[in-house]
């Protein structure tokens, strides 16, 4: 089996990645969708978890060769960063979503030297903003940021222009269209709801899907 159907999956099978066109979830800016994503759940199912890291760590190995420290985002990269980085025997650390208001006032966290060659972790990407505010704030601070590997993309339009004009690329280890078409193969969902699907994800702004 393919890593993109295998993780698919795996986050179908904890719920991670979990459908529900006919009852669509309020997103916090207002927006209707028929999917909730929360791969934080994979930490807790120990083989699901296992196929992650180990798909994190080949991707990594096979697309980065040449990485030196893995960053993760905060909060939800930070334990895939430390068990890939665990496995591919590196360094790692994480990325704070601002800087600390004591001790040293640190935003990265764990030794970065000038120069280095990182991989950022990541969980999931939507728009990309946030991830791509970590890579800003590797290389403000000397990095050769190499690339992201992210568990899952929706692959939004907006979050794969983001990524190119920040010229970062990311490499998903499934993405919303393969889990779409899992669930419809197995069952999760009605074979006509991937249309649903994948019309929200071009454009979640546009709530026409609700009525096909």
């Amino acid at each position: 089996m393919q890593t993109k159907e295998l993780i698919a999956k795996d986050l179908l099978s904890i719920k991670a990645v979990f459908f529900r066109p006919e009852e669509p979830f309020t997103w916090a800016s207002g927006i209707k969708s028929p999917v909730y994503c929360d791969n934080r759940l994979t930490l807790t199912a120990p083989e699901v978890r296992t196929d992650v890291e180990n798909a994190l760590a080949k991707t990594i190995k096979e697309n980065y060769p040449e990485a030196e420290v893995l960053m993760g985002t905060s909060t939800a990269g930070i334990a895939h960063a430390a068990i890939t980085a665990h496995l591919l025997n590196m360094p790692m650390g994480y990325v704070r979503s601002g800087a600390k208001d004591h001790g040293r006032q640190n935003q990265i966290e764990g030794r970065l030297e000038k120069g280095q060659r990182v991989v950022v972790v990541e969980d999931l990407i939507s728009t990309g903003g946030s991830v791509i505010e970590v890579v800003n704030v590797l290389r403000e601070a000397g990095a050769q940021v190499l690339g992201i590997v992210s568990i899952f993309t929706y692959g939004m339009q907006k979050g794969i222009d983001r990524l190119a004009a920040a010229d970062v690329k990311n490499i998903s280890l499934t993405d919303f269209d393969t889990v779409a078409q899992v669930a419809a193969d197995t069952g999760y969902i009605k074979p006509e709801d991937v249309a649903k699907l994948i019309k929200f994800r071009n454009n979640p702004s546009d709530e026409s899907w609700i009525t096909l």
